[in-house]
């Protein structure tokens, strides 16, 4: 009598948590819109009507790793079998602009024959919803999904990596096949030192601690490497951007603010060349700083 008396309590505290508990909401998804940014406190998908990025004709210096990324998307977007990817590297080295311009160079070559692939940012404190996220794009059908999660890493006492790492996985489910991930992190590991060194010394087994903890990169299937640039590729990358704004200064002394400019920053990199263009454009000379 008293097992069936506490499974009909059990019942009835059920019911009344489901009763509690707000109902299941849809998530409605602009069709129009050629990027979304995720809100996982209001399970919502803001549209962005137009994506804030440069032409991929623009990004000098990382030519191998624009074709590995752009292959690889061309690949997802017809359907093909495509890798995650994990650009990480030197800040400034173009890994997020090369991510938004190959997205919108493969959707230019669909020219309207099948559905645009949806860039989707997901902000860093919003990885642990990732497993909803993918649960609301998996019923899009007529949709392909790429998740952008920039300037990923996780510092200690953080624990979304392993949540990031099942997804990666696939668990059982496996990831929809409209979706994929792409992440840009400074770091190789995702990691911070203090999270694998704290995991070696308490762990049983250091070895096998420090190898769950660096394999989190190595769920990425394509994994591209973005290094600090030479003087050469920074003043290409200047004398690129110039050209295509129609800066009418002499190209030597272009080049030499170009110098002064990135060793005033203590950085030479793409972010630092179009940061220059853009004082240029607004002073009117590249000598009035």
């Amino acid at each position: 009598m008293n097992n069936v008396a506490n499974q009909d309590l059990l019942v009835r505290l059920v019911e009344a948590l489901e009763r509690l508990a707000p109902p299941p909401r849809s998530v409605a998804i602009a069709p129009e819109a050629e990027g979304y940014v995720w809100r996982a406190d209001a399970l919502a998908l803001d549209p962005v009507a137009t994506i804030a990025r440069v032409d991929l004709d623009l990004l000098r210096g990382i030519e191998r790793q624009r074709d590995a990324l752009l292959a690889n998307t061309r690949a997802f977007a017809e359907g093909q079998p495509a890798n995650n990817a994990l650009l990480w590297g030197a800040r400034g080295t173009g890994k997020s602009s090369l991510v938004k311009a190959v997205h919108a160079e493969v959707n230019r070559a669909l020219d309207g024959q099948t559905a645009p692939v949806a860039l989707v940012e997901v902000q860093r404190e919003d990885i642990g919803s990732l497993g909803k996220l993918l649960a609301i794009l998996a019923g899009e059908h007529d949709r392909r999904f790429i998740l952008f999660c920039d300037d990923l890493s996780f510092d200690h006492g953080e624990g979304d990596y392993k949540s990031l790492k099942a997804l990666l996985d696939g668990g059982i489910a496996g990831r929809p096949s409209n979706v994929i991930i792409y992440a840009t992190s400074n770091r190789r590991h995702l990691l911070a030192r203090d999270i694998v060194e704290n995991e070696r010394a308490t762990a049983i087994h250091p070895g096998e601690a420090i190898e769950e903890k660096v394999s989190l990169s190595d769920r990425f299937g394509l994994w591209l490497g973005f290094h600090a640039m030479v003087e050469t590729e920074y003043l290409d990358i200047v004398a690129s951007y110039a050209d295509r704004l129609g800066i009418g200064i002499d190209r030597a002394d272009l080049a030499q603010a170009a110098r002064e400019w990135a060793l005033a920053r203590g950085s030479r990199s793409g972010r630092t060349a179009w940061q220059f263009i853009q004082h240029v454009r607004g002073q009117g000379s590249p000598a009035s700083r």
